[in-house]
Formats: structure tokens, sequence, C-alpha cells
């Protein structure tokens, strides 16, 4: 294995350790559901009772994966007096970093795609 290839290599190794927790946290159906129920609303959130009810979920429940979600950077809260507002984090870095993630390993396989195909002859 050439030294490019190590490091790009170490690089994702390197990546999925920082991402675990956000492709574990979106890896759940429910947790799709409501970051669906969050996509859909505006950027100044959404509370628990609308998002179990869109969702068609209890209100614990959807806490429950709300917590999960917010301790992976996904989610975030804004409080306004006794109320809370969920919405999905544009100001977190893990979208970046799961996102430069996903392009790394995409260009890792088409290279060895290539390098497989000039092999072949195509």
């Amino acid at each position: 294995m050439d030294r490019e290839c190590e490091e790009r290599r170490q690089k994702i190794i390197a990546g999925f350790r920082e991402c675990r927790n956000a492709f574990t946290a979106i890896g759940d159906e429910t947790r799709q559901l409501i970051l669906l129920v969050l996509l859909e609303s505006d950027l100044s959130g959404i509370r628990v009772g609308e998002i179990a009810e869109k969702a068609h979920l209890t209100r614990p429940s959807v806490s429950h994966h709300l917590q999960l979600l917010k301790a992976s950077g996904i989610v975030a809260v804004r409080r306004e007096g006794t109320k809370n507002y969920y919405y999905l984090s544009a100001e977190e870095t893990c979208w970046e970093e799961m996102a430069g993630l996903i392009n790394l390993i995409f260009a890792s396989v088409q290279e060895i795609s290539s390098r497989s195909q000039q092999s072949e002859g195509f």
C-alpha cells in the first residue's frame, strides 16, 4: 500500500471514529422519521408534542430519540421560557464531517475501480 493510500485510510479511520455517534443516531428508523419531521419544520424549531403528533409517536419516545440526536450534534434546542423548540443543527460540524467522510470513501472506491479497470485493459 503506497503512502497516499495509507494516509487516506487513516483519514477514513479517524472519520469513522469522529462520526460514529452521528451515524448511529441517524441509522435508527424512528430517528429518521423525527429528522423528516424536523426537515419539514422551519428553523425556529418545533416542540416535542408537535413532533409526536406528526410522527405518530409517543411524547416519551420522541423525547428519548431527540436526546440521542442532540447528543450527537444533529439536533439543537432553543428554549423560550419553559418551552423547548428542537431543530436540525446547521451550526454543528457533524454534517460536514459525515459528508467529508462519505466523499473520501467514494473517492477511494472510484480510485480502486479505476485501477481495476486499467489492469483489466479497459
